[in-house]
């Protein structure tokens, strides 16, 4: 993704064209006029112009994305709703994440391009031979601000599991950055679960964060201000400990 010169009135150039601003500024309003409004920077604070990029690059990949579809005839309409857990938010990294959550069009071209990928049958061998435990005792059915799950007492931080393992249903238990409601439990049936789907599921991240790359940098161009937030060359790219 080259920059172009500045012109406040163009969010990028997609393919050469340009694209308005004018969406950029509404979700900024949006989110600064929003019930989490308080959690956000400060107005004018170089953290608050990486929110601007964060947000510009966002939308930069939905319009990206809104196009390829379009270009290659999906039904976008019948892209189902997606909610991420947090390996798949990791593995996209937050703006794809974003993007693919919010927009159909990206959730479309997600299914088109990877419906054939698979991992290889000697990976997911090596990963369950990795990871075979011997089974629990103990389900829990959890739930978090990132949605509901199961996980076993070895499979949480020690002090969240020990914490749950006093807990009765419906309570929330909070233990340093987690908060989580136990809904339930039940008995482990023995059985190790088959890595196979969640591996497939990776793999065609892998190919689809590689498509969104390349397109990116081919067929993308920013403006200085709407960077992307990671860029190095950027003013406010700053690596602090």
């Amino acid at each position: 993704m080259t920059t172009q010169h500045l012109d406040e009135s163009v969010l990028g150039w997609l393919d050469g064209q340009p694209l308005a601003r004018t969406e950029l500024d509404r979700r900024l309003a949006a989110l600064r006029g929003g019930p989490r409004s308080s959690a956000l920077p400060v107005p004018g604070s170089a953290e608050d112009r990486q929110l601007t990029r964060w947000v510009a690059q966002v939308i930069l990949t939905e319009q990206l994305c809104t196009a390829e579809a379009e270009a290659r005839g999906l039904d976008v309409a019948g892209a189902p709703l997606a909610r991420l857990d947090q390996l798949a938010a990791v593995e996209f990294g937050s703006i794809t994440a974003a993007a693919f959550e919010g927009c159909a069009a990206v959730r479309a071209l997600y299914a088109e391009l990877t419906e054939d990928v698979t991992a290889p049958a000697a990976q997911v061998a090596a990963y369950r031979a990795a990871t075979h435990r011997g089974p629990a005792d103990v389900v829990w059915q959890l739930s978090s601000e990132d949605g509901d799950f199961e996980a076993t007492p070895d499979s949480l931080p020690s002090a969240l599991a020990a914490a749950l393992r006093s807990a009765t249903p419906g309570e929330s238990v909070t233990v340093d950055s987690w908060t989580v409601t136990l809904r339930g439990c039940r008995e482990s049936v023995g059985a190790a679960l088959d890595p196979t789907d969640r591996i497939n599921d990776s793999a065609r991240r892998v190919v689809f964060v590689r498509w969104l790359d390349h397109a990116r940098a081919h067929r993308l161009r920013l403006v200085p201000g709407l960077e992307h937030p990671g860029d190095p060359n950027q003013p406010d790219n700053h690596h602090r400990h």
